[in-house]
């Protein structure tokens, strides 16, 4: 994976983006559990009512692509597969609240008490292939920790992913926090902006091939899991 000249116009709009999510985190602490729970189930609501617009958008990817080509069946959205991304967004609504959870409590010989309390990371980015599915699974568990997220998904499902931000950030708009996610160009140029972002972003998560994961260790500035 080479590196490539970055548009300036494109660069900006990544670098905007990427301040709105980290300015959104501070409405994000604000949120109750029964309220995010509650987001995400008018998400996967909003799934089943839009999912012709939905599969339509997914269409578009798949005939840019080569059936015979082996991703073409992971980027290729059914009925089937949209109703199971909708059932786990229900599922991660119904988890457990990750955050607020003690994990120790302890009196040091001053008397001081040291409480050990989970708490969101911030904003996270991820940068994935292909599978739209994703984005929906990314968004909600960063979403129920009471994360931002970036996503930075590949072209191969530009009109796909863009399609279910569109969703998202329908919901999200009703409650002001539709900058709580920020989809970034498909643009590959675009990557080591995102990679290098160490004031907005607290964590980056790659999902995909051994190429893109060696990449985005090699290249990042932000602490990779």
């Amino acid at each position: 994976m080479k590196e490539i000249d970055v548009d300036k116009d494109q660069q900006k709009l990544v670098s905007d983006g990427l301040q709105a999510a980290s300015n959104a985190t501070r409405k994000l602490n604000g949120l109750k559990s029964d309220q995010i729970n509650q987001i995400l189930m008018e998400i996967a609501e909003l799934t089943k009512r839009k999912h012709q617009p939905l599969l339509a958008e997914n269409l578009k990817d798949l005939e840019r692509m080569d059936p015979e080509d082996p991703k073409y069946d992971r980027l290729k959205l059914t009925d089937a597969r949209r109703t199971t991304i909708e059932r786990a967004l229900i599922a991660v609504s119904v988890l457990p609240a990750p955050v607020g959870i003690e994990t120790e409590s302890r009196i040091v010989s001053s008397g001081l008490q040291l409480t050990k309390i989970t708490v969101p990371l911030g904003v996270v980015g991820d940068i994935y292939e292909s599978r739209p599915n994703v984005t929906f699974d990314v968004f909600a568990l960063c979403f129920k920790a009471g994360n931002a997220v970036v996503l930075k998904g590949s072209r191969d499902a530009h009109y796909s992913n863009l399609a279910i931000l569109k969703i998202i950030q329908e919901v999200l708009s009703k409650y002001g926090l539709q900058d709580a996610v920020f989809l970034a160009p498909s643009d590959r140029s675009l990557m080591n902006v995102i990679l290098e972002a160490t004031e907005f972003i607290n964590v980056i998560i790659p999902r995909g091939s051994e190429n893109l994961i060696r990449y985005v260790r090699d290249h990042a500035k932000v602490p990779v899991i």
